[in-house]
């Protein structure tokens, strides 16, 4: 393979949510970058919802908004509906959601892209790597040309060996009429990775003047809708409502007359599907005894017909899908303009990686989004950036990004990837966060932009007001609690007021406000501040105060789980040479490569007696360590 031009820092395969932000992290970094891409008009698409965020996955944009990601502020220029999801739980849960125009999100993250002057942004199709040694050297693109690199990033979506279905029929293709990348998949195996084959799908578009919305029940925005990112300060575009409706018997008798003729049920499709977000035909056959289904009709834009018909997902022939939409209560007329499918493609295994997301086999090689094996726009930003970061880093020569899973929900995501692999589509979940009370939406700022800052992404004067804003809070948080209030009329007749019990004797304010019909603006009754207090920072006062007893559980918590993250394993650790670990667990601990104790729990199947032994075993290579190190200075 030869390699021509000069010689890029970064290479970036593939310009969706991952490849964009992969980019524009190493290119803020300092790093020259060259993003590619099969189609210049499918950057940064969203070819299936057209919303960002959702529970849990609102708290990765949130958090990559902190590090200096890009995906919240375009939200925030293209969105068309904003929702906060679970607002009557506890701010563990609190979700921010969008509904977003397609077109425009495309053309801002291009805009931004091209604007950036550290990135070359070129259309072509990479079909192989250049790999010198155990080390990446380029990439070459389906007519030949090579381009140089000292480290690469794959972000190829489902484009890898991509299989469109519709009924029995079958095209290849990386999305509905976008083509797809076999000879990089071939390569892949060629070259010693391990790949498996994953399925996922999307629902028909309707023409919206096709609809009767009248049956449907309009969801509007929120009415004080709040921006997705801590540097957004208005909302720009007008807000659309969605609709919701339900599917009837009927519909669900349509599917079940022709599952045989749908690719998934008639055999075609061999990937594996994701449990939670199953296709039209797997509630039919899983839930037989639900009369109806949801079905939500989501805006694709402010100037397009296209209404995006969500929980119709299905991969039946076209014929049928037509027969399935118009048994719809208010879709008797719909037309289909773009018919739902289901589409196969590749992945890589991620337990093949290391926890920057570098290849173990191959230095300088990293993959994020769909190639490890998630699904979401937003899984996939996040480990655009994670991976941006660290080619970043090792151009640098600066140690690896890694946060640990106290830290945020992308450590989260990223220990269970590289730890645990993953057979089925992986997507966040609040439950797979520990300590989710201390990784909420309204902290990801106090949490995670200091570490942006130290990155480059986040520039000074944003930290400058984040410290002044964490000194607010704590002297608040202190204030409240050393002040004492009494049991006057006025008191109690607020309290009343309020619909919580009055005061016998007087109690400091920090335990008036741990009651759960009070919130700040108790505080600003009986006792304001002297100061302008911003309302970010009384939230986090609020929540500080209110949640005290589970937070400092849970930081003792997170203090156990340090106190093992800090056992390190040596990369050159020898498992096979561990007495009493059965094979299978040499296997798994080879396998994994973690890089701690704390990892090693985490493998599937490993035990705490396995722990044990493992512990011991370092211990003594330790102290052989030391005691070589001794002789050999002696």
């Amino acid at each position: 393979m030869v390699l021509y031009c000069p010689l890029y820092d970064v290479i970036v395969v593939g310009a969706g949510h991952a490849g964009c932000e992969a980019a524009l992290a190493a290119a803020r970094m300092g790093c020259r970058v060259l993003l590619t891409a099969i189609d210049l008009d499918k950057v940064a698409a969203m070819p299936c919802s057209p919303s960002i965020g959702g529970m849990a996955k609102g708290q990765l944009v949130k958090e990559l908004d902190a590090l200096g990601g890009e995906m919240a502020k375009i939200t925030d220029r293209t969105a068309i509906q904003y929702r906060k999801l679970n607002t009557k739980k506890g701010p563990a849960v609190h979700s921010s959601r969008t509904q977003n125009d397609k077109m425009r999100y495309h053309m801002a993250m291009k805009a931004v892209i091209e604007a950036e002057p550290n990135i070359d942004l070129k259309q072509t199709m990479v079909e192989s790597l250049a790999v010198e040694g155990d080390r990446i050297a380029g990439v070459e693109d389906h007519t030949g040309f090579g381009y140089r690199a000292t480290t690469v990033v794959l972000a190829t979506g489902t484009f890898l060996s991509g299989l469109v279905h519709i009924g029995n029929k079958s095209v290849q293709a990386g999305r509905a009429g976008e083509f797809a990348a076999y000879g990089l998949a071939e390569h892949l195996r060629q070259i010693g990775f391990g790949l498996g084959r994953m399925k996922t799908g999307t629902p028909p578009r309707l023409r919206k003047s096709s609809i009767d919305f009248s049956k449907f029940s309009a969801q509007e925005t929120d009415e004080n809708p709040t921006p997705f990112s801590f540097f957004t300060e208005h909302i720009c575009l007008p807000q659309i409502p969605s609709y919701i409706g339900y599917t009837n018997r009927r519909a669900h008798a349509i599917v079940r007359d022709n599952l045989q003729r749908s690719a998934l049920y008639g055999g075609i499709i061999k990937g594996i599907s994701a449990r939670y977000c199953p296709s039209f035909e797997d509630k039919i056959v899983k839930f037989p005894d639900k009369d109806r289904h949801q079905v939500i009709l989501e805006p694709e834009g402010i100037d397009t017909e296209e209404i995006y018909a969500s929980g119709l997902g299905n991969s039946l022939p076209l014929e049928v899908q037509i027969e399935l939409v118009r048994s719809v209560e208010g879709l008797e007329a719909a037309e289909i303009m773009r018919p739902a499918y289901a589409i196969e493609y590749d992945y890589v295994n991620p337990i093949q990686l290391k926890p920057s997301l570098e290849a173990k086999k191959i230095k300088g090689l990293f993959l994020a989004g769909q190639i490890n094996g998630t699904s979401g726009y937003e899984e996939a930003a996040a480990q655009g950036l994670w991976a941006g970061i660290n080619a970043a880093c090792q151009v640098q020569k600066r140690p690896p990004f890694v946060l640990d899973r106290s830290q945020a929900y992308m450590g989260v995501m990223i220990d269970d990837l590289v730890t645990r692999g993953t057979r089925e589509p992986y997507r966040m979940f609040t439950s797979r966060a520990e300590y989710r009370l201390m990784l909420r939406e309204d902290n990801a700022d106090l949490r995670l932009m200091e570490i942006g800052h130290a990155l480059d992404l986040i520039d000074r004067d944003t930290v400058r007001d984040l410290r002044a804003r964490k000194m607010q809070i704590d002297q608040e948080i202190q204030r409240i609690k050393h002040t004492f209030i009494k049991p006057d009329k006025a008191v109690n007749a607020y309290l009343l007021s309020r619909g919580t019990q009055p005061l016998g004797d007087g109690t400091r304010l920090d335990q008036l406000l741990k009651r759960v019909e009070l919130d700040y603006q108790t505080v600003e009754a009986l006792a304001p501040s002297p100061d302008n207090i911003r309302p970010g920072v009384a939230k986090q006062v609020e929540i500080e105060i209110k949640y005290e007893g589970y937070i400092q559980k849970q930081l003792r918590e997170i203090e156990r789980f340090k106190n093992l993250e800090r056992i390190k394993i040596p990369e050159d650790f020898d498992f096979f040479s561990v007495h009493g670990l059965s094979n299978e667990l040499k296997e798994k601990l080879s396998a994994v490569r973690a890089t701690s104790l704390g990892q090693a729990t985490r493998i599937d199947g490993i035990t705490p007696a396995a722990i044990s032994v493992l512990m011991v075993a370092l211990k003594a290579q330790a102290k052989r360590k030391m005691v070589n190190e001794c002789d050999g200075t002696i």
